[in-house]
C-alpha cells in the first residue's frame, strides 16, 4: 500500500509560515550577487510601475473625490508594484528585511544579511529612477491635461518637506504592512492566493499616507526631472511654474526623506515584524 505523503492545498499555518520565511530568507541570503542585482533592479522598476499607476489614477481628483476615497484607489492600484515582486519574481529591498527571521536564527550571519540589503538597495534605485526617466522621456506626464505631471510634483514636495522623525514614523507605519503582506504570502497555495494576500495591506499603507523608500525613489526623481526639463506648454497647461516647487530637489530627497523613511522601514519590517514573529514561533524551535 502506498504511504507517500498527500499534498496539502490549505494554506500554511504561522508556524509553518515562519520556518518557510527563514528558509526563504536563507536561500535569498546565498544568491548570486549578478543575479540578486538584476532581480533588485527588475523589483524596483516593479514598484515604480505600481507608483505610475497610482498616480495616473488619482491625477485630477483633486476636489472631485473624498480624500479618502482617492487614496484608496491609488493604494489599491499600487498594489500593482508588490504583486509583480512576488508573483514574477525580483528582489526588494523593503521585502528582504525579513531576512532578520535568518539572521535572529543565525542561519544567516550579519554580513550576509548586510550585503543583501545593500546590493538590493541600490538594485532598487537603479530600477526605478531608470524607469522614472523613461516615463518622463515618454512624455506621460503631460497626459491628461498635465494632470499627472502636476499631481507628481506636488506628491514629491509633500514627501521632501516631511520631518526627520515624521518621516521615520511614517517608514516604519509602512513597511511593516509591507511586510505583514509578504509574510501573508508565505502561507499561500497559488498565485490568487498571493495577490488577494497583498492588496489589502498595500492599499492600506498607501491610503494612510505611509513611506515607501523604494517606491519614493519613482515618485521623487520623476518629479525632480519634470521640475528640470518639463517644457514651456506643460507649465502653461497646468498653470504653474518649477519655482512653485523649491524643495524638489536631490539633496532634500535624500536627506529628508529617503535616509529617514529607509531608517524606518527597517525598523518597520525587520523589528517589528520580522522579530517579533521570529521570537514568537522560531525562537524556541533554536533553543531545541
Amino acid at each position: 500500500m502506498d504511504q507517500s505523503p498527500v499534498a496539502s492545498l490549505d494554506a500554511l499555518l504561522p508556524a509553518e509560515m515562519a520556518a518557510k520565511a527563514e528558509q526563504v530568507g536563507v536561500k535569498k541570503s546565498n544568491m548570486e550577487t549578478k543575479r540578486l542585482f538584476a532581480l533588485a533592479v527588475l523589483a524596483g522598476a516593479f514598484i515604480a510601475l505600481g507608483a505610475i499607476f497610482a498616480t495616473t489614477v488619482v491625477a485630477g481628483s483633486d476636489g472631485r473625490l473624498p480624500f479618502g476615497v482617492a487614496r484608496l484607489l491609488a493604494g489599491t492600484v499600487f498594489s500593482l508594484g508588490l504583486i509583480l515582486v512576488i508573483v514574477g519574481g525580483a528582489e526588494l529591498f523593503t521585502g528582504n528585511t525579513l531576512i532578520v527571521m535568518a539572521w535572529a536564527g543565525n542561519k544567516v550571519t550579519t554580513a550576509q544579511l548586510l550585503r543583501n540589503w545593500a546590493i538590493t538597495y541600490v538594485g532598487n534605485f537603479v530600477g526605478a529612477v531608470a524607469t522614472a526617466l523613461l516615463v518622463f522621456f515618454s512624455g506621460q506626464f503631460q497626459f491628461g491635461g498635465g494632470s499627472i505631471g502636476l499631481v507628481a510634483l506636488k506628491t514629491a514636495a509633500h514627501k521632501c518637506e516631511l520631518g526627520f522623525v515624521q518621516a521615520v514614523a511614517l517608514g516604519i507605519l509602512c513597511n511593516a504592512l509591507v511586510c505583514l503582506a509578504v509574510w501573508l504570502t508565505f502561507s499561500a497555495r497559488s498565485t490568487a492566493d498571493r495577490i488577494v494576500s497583498i492588496v489589502p495591506p498595500i492599499s492600506a499603507f498607501v491610503a494612510m499616507g505611509f513611506e515607501h523608500s523604494i517606491a519614493n525613489m519613482y515618485f521623487v526623481p520623476v518629479a525632480i526631472f519634470i521640475k528640470a526639463w518639463a517644457p514651456a506648454p506643460f507649465w502653461e497647461t497646468v498653470d504653474a511654474t518649477a519655482s512653485d516647487f523649491p524643495t524638489v530637489t536631490w539633496s532634500a530627497f535624500l536627506l529628508n526623506n529617503l535616509l529617514p523613511v529607509t531608517v524606518g522601514n527597517v525598523i518597520g519590517g525587520g523589528l517589528l515584524v520580522g522579530a517579533v514573529y521570529w521570537f514568537v514561533y522560531l525562537r524556541t524551535k533554536q533553543a531545541a
